[in-house]
């Protein structure tokens, strides 16, 4: 069994960067696939950013490419989310999210294990 909390989530004006930090515990993180969601009340999550458990290969969402970049440290057993040119429209509870395939993914299925949620909240 894989444990994800997230951190870093807060309060942004437009334009600005957070940074999201996801730690695992328990099975070893570099047997699993990551990945962040969002979701905001009354939606489905939505699927945000994935890499594989190599972290050599990425995925993005075509609303956050060459905003976002997702990232792993295997060490350290973590996973980070650096959120840049932040909108409005960003604004959601993020999820850190793992699953015990090998790859990227969108799919919601895919994951097996998830985190408490993170809020960021971009102001105009």
């Amino acid at each position: 069994q894989v444990q994800l909390v997230e951190s870093g989530g807060g309060l942004v004006q437009a334009g600005g960067s957070l940074r999201l930090s996801c730690a695992a515990s328990g099975r070893t993180f570099s047997s699993n696939a990551m990945g962040w969601f969002r979701q905001t009340p009354g939606t489905e999550r939505e699927f945000v950013a994935s890499i594989n458990w190599k972290g050599s290969r990425t995925l993005y969402a075509d609303s956050v490419k060459g905003r976002f970049t997702i990232s792993r440290d295997n060490a350290k057993n973590t996973e980070y989310l650096q959120m840049n040119s932040l909108k409005p429209e960003d604004t959601s509870v993020y999820y850190c999210a793992a699953g015990a395939y090998i790859g990227v993914s969108s799919d919601r299925d895919d994951y097996n294990y998830w985190g408490q949620g993170t809020q960021v909240t971009v102001s105009s």
